[in-house]
């Protein structure tokens, strides 16, 4: 089957705030989902449910297709927070105790101290560790046993933009290799980079989801000025050219189909005796679009 995680109606209260609010998602095999939303919109407290860390007041989510189980929930690699381990411990150490709790062998560490660039560090103690070191560190327990699924939140915490490259190739990778990734993160950037799908998130509730490409990625807009608005828009018009237009002023504010593009339009203006006296392309924020899904947040919903 397709589908790794399904969530059905997920709803957490602390108290009378309302931390996640009739959350329903469906996250396919392959995908690498983003949960998108600023502090306080409930990602963490969505990925710490699925991790089975705290319980929901309502609502209920299945692995590969069946209640969580400590079987399905062994087949899923996790960071959820900040990763704890043994301070005075080195890090091969650490991973050890956590592959006798998982009954995994031994000969995976060293693997995944190499795919986060720690195995130099293998006999260092943790707490000499650098913030960013920490954080990998947390992806590399998430990957020992070669789970199917990873559930990372904010992966990229603390890291420098090195590492911030190196944690995105690693995901990127193990999608390559057939894992399923859930994604959380209040960094755009990071999630139109890596991420297939996303689901935007606003207190708790789900605002906007679906392909990233289809989502995140707007049309960009084309402001002319010209001596001849009123002509232009007509020839514009009759020759299909545009998706939508506006009229301000000696100006035209446009979207083009998909076919054609700026250079285009500028070309059929210089045949047609259209003077373009301006000819601007706005680019549509990624950021502004965000903004723009999850303005008005409630100050008073909790950190996420």
């Amino acid at each position: 089957m397709n589908e790794v995680l399904k969530i059905s109606g997920l709803t957490k209260y602390y108290g009378k705030i309302v931390a996640i609010d009739d959350l329903s998602l469906t996250i396919e095999k392959g995908n690498v989902y983003g949960i998108l939303g600023p502090n306080g919109s409930g990602k963490t407290t969505t990925l710490s449910i699925i991790t089975n860390i705290i319980h929901p007041t309502k609502g209920n989510y299945t692995w590969f297709g069946e209640k969580p189980t400590p079987a399905s929930l062994q087949r899923i690699g996790s960071l959820v927070e900040t990763p704890t381990f043994y301070p005075y411990l080195s890090l091969y150490q650490n991973l050890q105790i956590i592959t006798r709790i998982k009954s995994l062998p031994d000969a995976g560490i060293n693997r995944v101290l190499g795919e986060t660039n720690l195995l130099v560090r293998k006999h260092s103690r943790y707490n000499t560790l650098s913030l960013g070191m920490k954080q990998r560190m947390g992806l590399a327990a998430a990957l020992l046993g070669d789970p199917e699924a990873l559930v990372l939140d904010e992966p990229t915490n603390g890291l420098d933009p090195e590492g911030f490259a190196e944690v995105r190739e690693l995901i990127l990778r193990e999608a390559h290799n057939g894992k399923t990734i859930i994604l959380a993160s209040h960094i755009l950037d990071e999630v139109e980079k890596v991420c297939s799908h996303v689901a935007i998130l606003k207190t708790g509730k789900v605002v906007a989801a679906g392909r990233v490409s289809d989502l995140l990625t707007k049309d960009d807009v084309i402001r002319i000025t010209t001596d001849k608005p009123n002509e232009l828009y007509e020839a514009l018009v009759r020759g299909g050219w545009i998706k939508t237009i506006n009229r301000e002023g000696n100006e035209l504010v446009l979207t083009l189909v998909k076919e054609k593009s700026s250079g285009d339009l500028n070309e059929f203006a210089f045949k047609n005796g259209f003077v373009l006296e301006k000819i601007e392309i706005v680019k549509q924020s990624l950021e502004s679009q965000f903004l723009e899904l999850v303005k008005e947040t409630n100050p008073n919903s909790i950190k996420s």
